[in-house]
């Protein structure tokens, strides 16, 4: 039996977070280049948005880019942009066709110029789409997105925009990138690796979490219903007892 076929259609997690790991092992598995990898991976990209279509996620966020990246050869990360570009163009009619919204949260003014004009035409073509939306983390990390986000406070407060008392959770959620989304309701992580890299550290507090072995250009579809099921198995309590969740 598919995993598709045992998903809970009621319960069924409202945005799924992907930190998409692996392309470079699955391309040196085979002796190739890592752009190889990075190429498998924009495949596993498409598979995964139509999955989560079919399963009716509302989101799904992807960290395609993180602003550690940066740091990775010169060759890779033009190569890298390069790709980017490419499957932004090529995928945007049918992101139209299937009714897929994209919106794009880091701090994308540090992106080649060609870059930003390919996703800029993407966003603007999508924006009257209803399905889906994937949101792409470029150029993304945590820890820049909340500082940032305390930067503007500061500004706010001593503009007096806000009041110094003001400030809460709610108000803090509203400075961040994510401000218009829900917060994950789980967060998977292809590769193998058990840790968060620096992604989404606010919006996860109470996310479940999903390791899996695979390389992300061989995550498919039931890869990504598996991991919805798992999710259903899982208690969500929040912080309160099982007694107090099971009687509400």
């Amino acid at each position: 039996m598919s995993y598709l076929d045992q998903i809970d259609k009621i319960r069924i997690p409202q945005h799924i977070a992907v930190i998409m790991d692996g392309n470079g092992r699955w391309a040196k598995q085979r002796n190739l280049d890592r752009t190889f990898g990075h190429k498998e991976g924009v495949s596993a990209v498409r598979r995964i948005i139509e999955a989560a279509s079919i399963a009716q996620v509302s989101y799904i966020t992807l960290y395609t880019f993180s602003t550690e990246n940066w740091n990775r050869p010169e060759e890779e990360v033009k190569a890298l942009m390069s790709l980017m570009i490419q499957a932004v163009a090529k995928e945007t009619p049918d992101l139209v066709k299937n009714n897929v919204r994209v919106k794009v949260i880091g701090d994308v003014s540090r992106l080649p110029e060609d870059t930003k004009e390919a996703l800029q035409y993407c966003l603007e073509t999508t924006a009257p789409c209803t399905g889906v939306t994937v949101i792409l983390a470029l150029s993304y990390s945590s820890k820049w997105e909340i500082t940032e986000a305390i930067k503007n406070i500061a500004k706010d407060v001593n503009s007096k925009a806000i009041n110094i008392d003001d400030i809460n959770e709610t108000l803090i959620d509203s400075y961040l990138e994510t401000k218009e989304i829900p917060n994950p309701d789980i967060l998977v992580r292809t590769g193998g690796e058990l840790r968060i890299s620096n992604f989404l550290l606010w919006q996860i507090a109470y996310s479940e979490l999903y390791f899996t072995d695979e390389l992300w250009p061989d995550f498919n579809e039931e890869s990504f219903y598996k991991a919805i099921v798992d999710f259903q198995s899982r208690e969500r309590r929040f912080g309160k007892t099982s007694e107090q969740v099971s009687n509400e």
